[in-house]
Formats: structure tokens, sequence, C-alpha cells
């Protein structure tokens, strides 16, 4: 693993790349693009931005990479991202309203990779098709629906998910891998997506005998006003059973379906030379199920990094691996304090922190992460 922060300056803007490049493999990089604010409208904010991304891409150690998905935070998404121009890449895009801590109008995730065949626009709904090995990689960001409660919502969204995964061959039970699920006025509507997609789930045969998905669920404004649930998705074809792990963490999480969600805690995805470790929104829990030191964000910091160091260990990683972090605050005011502690635990893993209440409104902090070991297994095809 490598971590590098790239500065460009006569933009005002800095990446947080990491990457992961074996020799003779397919690379993997994770970037965090941040822009000063200097005071400045969105427009021009948003055209260093994407200048930024493109001077990444021509970096001679980059040259041939293919963005596979772009995630955009905003401050405020029904009245930016009609600003936006279309997008250049042409991946699949996800924009959602969770405002950038750092006083900016946006943010940007970028995952690319190289030595993979990537398909754009691959599917009616503009996913990111990437082969390689024999394996099929679908990322599918931005879905909603323009009507409907949260319960409705996701109902639909799901069905329509399910729909499209049927006509490649594949099912939500047997190919999907990571979801995530961002709620418009989390506090009052995520109760209908947590029953819309348990009842779904239950009838696609997820369930805790068999498994579930490792998920996100948090609190995040689509651009359009009627949607109130977003969703994203990555699915995975060509892999055998056996290469899939869920992880528990059971000395430090209990399972989510004791207090009523259904969603796993994390993945492991081994490959023949490398493990993607997939870890789900993750808080201040413990095995019982109960929220933690209410009120204290730093203790609540400290036991959330307990428990997704805990999950990274029994994937067979830790946090030297990890190539990406999503921090999700609960109150604007705790950013300089978890900024700080971050900074000083975790300081070369590209990080974004947003504005973006978590499931619990006791929970100040979650966080979600993506991390690639080089400890794969032979047995399986390289990634």
């Amino acid at each position: 693993m490598k971590y590098e922060l790239i500065p460009f300056e006569s933009l005002g803007v800095s990446v947080q790349l990491s990457s992961f490049c074996p020799e003779g493999g397919a690379a993997e990089w994770h970037a965090m693009l941040h822009v000063e604010p200097r005071g400045e409208l969105f427009q021009n904010q948003y055209d260093r931005l994407i200048e930024a991304g493109r001077r990444l891409l021509a970096r001679d150690d980059i040259r041939g990479a293919r963005i596979v998905f772009k995630r955009y935070f905003l401050s405020d998404g029904t009245n930016q991202q009609p600003l936006m121009h279309e997008d250049p890449d042409g991946c699949t895009v996800s924009y959602i309203q969770q405002p950038p801590l750092d006083g900016s109008k946006l943010a940007l995730w970028l995952y690319l990779q190289r030595g993979t065949e990537v398909e754009l626009h691959a599917d009616g709904q503009n996913s990111t098709l990437v082969r390689h090995n024999g394996y099929e990689h679908l990322w599918t960001m931005g879905m909603t629906v323009p009507e409907g409660s949260s319960y409705a919502q996701t109902r639909t969204l799901l069905e329509d998910y399910e729909q499209l995964l049927a006509g490649r061959g594949e099912t939500m039970e047997a190919n999907c891998i990571r979801t995530w699920f961002f709620v418009r006025d989390v506090d009052t509507s995520y109760k209908g997506m947590v029953v819309a997609r348990r009842e779904n789930f239950e009838r696609e045969g997820l369930s805790r005998n068999t498994h579930y998905i490792a998920s996100t669920g948090i609190g995040g404004n689509p651009s359009d006003t009627r949607a109130v649930i977003q969703f994203g998705s990555y699915a995975l074809k060509g892999f055998r059973p056996e290469q899939q792990q869920y992880l528990y963490a059971l000395s430090h999480l209990n399972r989510t379906d004791e207090y009523g969600v259904t969603f796993e805690r994390g993945t492991r995805m081994q490959y023949g030379d490398r493990s993607h470790l997939l870890i789900s929104g993750t808080a201040s829990i413990d095995n019982r199920g109960e929220v933690l030191h209410e009120g204290d964000i730093r203790k609540q910091t400290l036991r959330m990094w307990d428990n997704v160091e805990a999950l990274l260990a029994e994937g067979g990683g830790s946090f030297a691996d990890v190539m990406q972090i999503i921090v999700y605050l609960r109150d604007i005011s705790d950013y300089d304090v978890v900024s700080r502690m971050f900074r000083e635990r975790l300081p070369e893993i590209p990080t974004v922190f947003t504005l973006a209440p978590v499931c619990r409104p006791s929970w100040l902090i979650e966080m979600e992460c993506i991390a690639v070991t080089p400890e794969g297994n032979k047995d399986f095809p390289d990634f």
C-alpha cells in the first residue's frame, strides 16, 4: 500500500491518493479530492476540482487508468447538481448532499483501475462494468425514484435493481456484495427503508441463516427533492462462494438482525493476489447492540475505531491496509475534534468528513472504509 498527498497549488486542490499496484497485476487507486473554498461560488470550486482530476489522470504513474465510479459530496445538491457538466468520464456517478466539513461546497471520491476492461454505460442505470480474469464487477450508483414514502421507494429501488441483475443472470442473494442507502431526514425515514429492505431480503432468500449484504444506511439528500432514498451497489459475477467471507467481530459487535436491521458488518472477498475488505457503516456500539458513550464524541470515535479494527483483523487486515474512509458526523461542531483525532492516528489514508446524521440519534459518528491486503488465496483467480 502506498499513500501520497498531491497538492495542485495553483488550483487550490489537494488529492489524497492510495494505491495498490502489484507487479504484473491489476492496479487500484482511491482518491479523495478536496478543494479550498476561497470564498467562491460553487461553479468555480467545481471547475477547479474537475481540472485537478484531469491532471491526476495525466500523471505518468497513473496514465492509462480508468475511473470506475465517482461520488460527489455536495453542500446543496438540489441547486448544485444542475450546474455540473455532463460527467466527462462517463462512469457511474453518485451525487449526494452530505456537506463536506472543511468549509468547501463539494468533495470528490474516485475509484480507478488499470489492467482491467472497463465498460461504461453498461445498462439502463448507467452502471460501470469491469471485466478481468473471468470476473465481472458491476458498480451502479445514484438510483432514485420520484415518488412514494421511504418504504415504497426502497421497495421499488430494490425490485428495479434485482431486475437489472436478473438481466445479467445474477441475483441479489448470490451476487450483490455491497450497498449504500442514503436517506432524506434519516431520523424519521430510516424505519421505512429498514422494513422494506427486510421484506425484500426475505423474498430473495437473504436471512440470518444465509447471509445479508455489507451496507451503509445514512442520512443524505438526493438532488431530486422528490426522492427520499438514493441507492448504490456493487455486484460481482464469476466468483466461487468460498471466496466470500462475512465479518462479524462478535467480541465487539452483535449481529445486526438482533436490533431489527439486515446487513453484514463487513465482507472479505479473496482473490489469488489480494483480498478486498468492505467495511459497512460502523459506529460506537457493543456486542449487545447498545450505543456506547452517549454524548461523548471522543469516546465514540475511539470505540468506533476499535470496532472497525476488529472487523479488519477478522478479515486479515488492519488500518495499514485501508485505502479510503468516509466519516459521517451528526453535529458540525464536532468536526474540529474528530478531524484532529484522525490526523493524529490515520493521517495518510484518503478521508472525507461529511455532515450526515447516523441512523440512531444517539450515535454522533459513523465511518465506513475499503481495505486491500496483499494476502489472497492462490486457489482462486487473481483480481
